[in-house]
Order: C-alpha cells, then sequence, then structure tokens
C-alpha cells in the first residue's frame, strides 16, 4: 500500500515521503494513529497544497527574523550592577537581565531563552550576547555592564566643574 508520511518517522521516513509500506503496517498502525494518509490522488494534492502554505509561511518568519536582527544589530543596552572591591560583580549578568534590558528598548517578543551568552559576564565591560531569532538569523546584541552610581560620580564632576567656573567669573 502507498502511503504520504505526515511527520518524520523514524526507520521509515521523513514527512512528505511517499512509501511503499505493508497493508496492514499502514492500515492497522500509521493511518490510525496519524502518522501517515493513504496516497490517493486527492491526498497527494492536499499534501502538496498543505507544503506549499508551510514553505510561504517559513520564508514570511525568516523575513521577519531578519528584518528583527538588523534592528538588533545596532542595538545597545546598559546594566546597572553592584559590585565590590576591585570592581568585581556581586553574581553574574543572566540573560535575564538582558531580556529585561531588551524588553524596555521595546523588544518584548523576545524569549530569554533564545538569548545566548559565549560565556558568563562577570566583570564591568562590554560583552556581545547571541540572540537566535530563527534557526538560520543569529544577531549580535551589545551588552554595556557598568557599576552603580558610575553615572551619578560623572554628573557630580560636571555640575562641580560648571560650579566651579560660575564661582570663578563671579569672582572676577
Amino acid at each position: 500500500m502507498k502511503i504520504i508520511l505526515r511527520q518524520d518517522y523514524d526507520n521509515l521516513g521523513n514527512a512528505g515521503d511517499i512509501l511503499e509500506v505493508k497493508n496492514g503496517f499502514a492500515r492497522n498502525f500509521l493511518i490510525p494513529n496519524g502518522f501517515a494518509w493513504e496516497a490517493n490522488d486527492s491526498n497527494v494534492k492536499h499534501f502538496q497544497d498543505i507544503r506549499k502554505q508551510q514553505g510561504r509561511k517559513l520564508e514570511k518568519q525568516l523575513d521577519e527574523a531578519k528584518k528583527l536582527a538588523g534592528d538588533l544589530s545596532g542595538v545597545s543596552i546598559d546594566i546597572i550592577v553592584k559590585t565590590g572591591e576591585e570592581d568585581r560583580l556581586f553574581g553574574s549578568v543572566t540573560t535575564q537581565d538582558i531580556h529585561n534590558a531588551l524588553v524596555e528598548k521595546g523588544y518584548s517578543n523576545l524569549d530569554k531563552r533564545k538569548i545566548h551568552l559565549p560565556e558568563a559576564i562577570k566583570s564591568l565591560g562590554t560583552f556581545e550576547a547571541d540572540v537566535k531569532l530563527h534557526s538560520n538569523v543569529i544577531a549580535k546584541v551589545k551588552v554595556n555592564v557598568k557599576k552603580e552610581g558610575a553615572e551619578e560620580e560623572t554628573v557630580s564632576e560636571e555640575v562641580t566643574s560648571e560650579t566651579e567656573s560660575t564661582a570663578a567669573e563671579t569672582a572676577e
């Protein structure tokens, strides 16, 4: 009996293959369990239509992933962490931290399980994280790990220098 496999089946074939199997195997196991259809003209045509729809859907998903990868490649996120002596982090920066920063930037449709760090981030600096958007599309995001209070120090230095220059001008 000729059948069309609806899904991959070990030792038999892949989805969409048209195979010749024994009648009992097809009628008693493959067809009732939903692994296959009988390979008549209407089922072959129906399966070809389904494959075309799936192909268009996969192309659309790939295009969307490539567009999102283009957007993400220019993104740089800042993660503020607490540090101890010699600027060592308490713990490490996780994929959840990166995901939260990306959500704040407006990328809420990303899955945190798709974010991959080549190595654990346990120090200050700039790192790259990979975001797998599709089986063939990976975007790289820059992650800047900064010390908590570092922005406050630079702001206070600017304010102090402005105050000193204003005081010098009034003194003259």
